[in-house]
This record gives structure tokens, C-alpha cells and sequence, in this order.
């Protein structure tokens, strides 16, 4: 299959705004980045500080997801350390597809049978499939020029 052609960007209605948003592209990318990482880290801060890593292992235990002492650890860190990675940029593609993972267990075992709808009385897929997707995103492009990962000069 061959790859997409690039095509013109579109003419904008307000043609004065182009300057604004040529300034403001660079920014658009880290937005998105951080926005996913810091949005990770209250969960795992919570897991850390407010619960009982034994109650939530029986929970896992009992959705089949094994071994879950060892998974709620891993959760937890990939929530509050990995979602500051992410905000950073540090490793960004790793830790974007190890939470593109995690989100996609989330799906399949843990929400897709409660319905689409994440406010719904039991929670719905939407949230981890659309955290996942972005993750995926996030992977496939990387850091970017704003991360730690560009000020180091490497990436995953």
C-alpha cells in the first residue's frame, strides 16, 4: 500500500489567524503529551496513598488478572512514574505503548462488558479506549522537540 500524499492544508476562514497558529503548532503536541502523562499520575498517587495494594490484588485476582499483587504494583508505577515520564518526555514511546497496553487490558477485561459509556453507573470503555489511542499516538510520534528525549538525543 502506498503511502498517503500530503495534501494542502485548507484555506482558513479567518485568514488573520494564521499567524497565531503558526506560533502556537509547536506547543500543540507537548499539550497533548503532558495532558495524557499528568493525567495518569493521580490514579497511580491514589494506588500509592489511599489504598490497600492487598484489596486491590483480590480485585484483580478476582477478574482473572494474574499475578495480581505483582500488577497492581506495576499499575501503580506506571501511573504516577510513567505518567511523569510522559509529561517529561522521557522515553516517551516506551512508556506510551506500556500504557497503550494497560489501557487496552482495561478494555477488554475490565470495562467493555459495562457499555460504552464511561459516566454510566458501572463504567463504560470510552475513557481507557480513548487514553489507550492517544497513547498509541504518543508512540508512534514520539516525544517530540519540547521532551527530554530531544534534549538527550535519543528515543526509543
Amino acid at each position: 500500500m502506498a503511502a498517503p500524499q500530503p495534501q494542502a492544508e485548507p484555506k482558513l476562514l479567518i485568514p488573520a489567524l494564521a499567524p497565531l497558529y503558526k506560533a502556537l503548532e509547536p506547543y500543540t503536541w507537548p499539550l497533548i503529551r503532558v495532558t495524557a502523562g499528568l493525567m495518569l499520575v493521580p490514579h497511580g498517587y491514589d494506588k500509592w496513598a489511599n489504598r490497600s495494594f492487598d484489596q486491590m490484588a483480590a480485585g484483580f485476582a478476582k477478574m482473572g488478572l494474574e499475578p495480581a499483587y505483582a500488577l497492581v504494583v506495576y499499575i501503580a508505577l506506571l501511573e504516577f512514574v510513567g505518567g511523569l515520564m510522559l509529561a517529561c518526555g522521557l522515553f516517551t514511546r516506551l512508556v506510551a505503548v506500556l500504557v497503550a497496553g494497560f489501557m487496552a487490558v482495561a478494555v477488554v477485561q475490565v470495562h467493555l462488558a459495562n457499555g460504552f459509556f464511561w459516566n454510566n453507573a458501572r463504567g463504560g470503555f470510552e475513557y481507557p479506549l480513548f487514553w489507550g489511542l492517544v497513547c498509541i499516538a504518543l508512540a508512534i510520534r514520539g516525544g517530540g522537540p519540547l521532551s527530554v528525549d530531544a534534549k538527550i538525543g535519543r528515543e526509543v
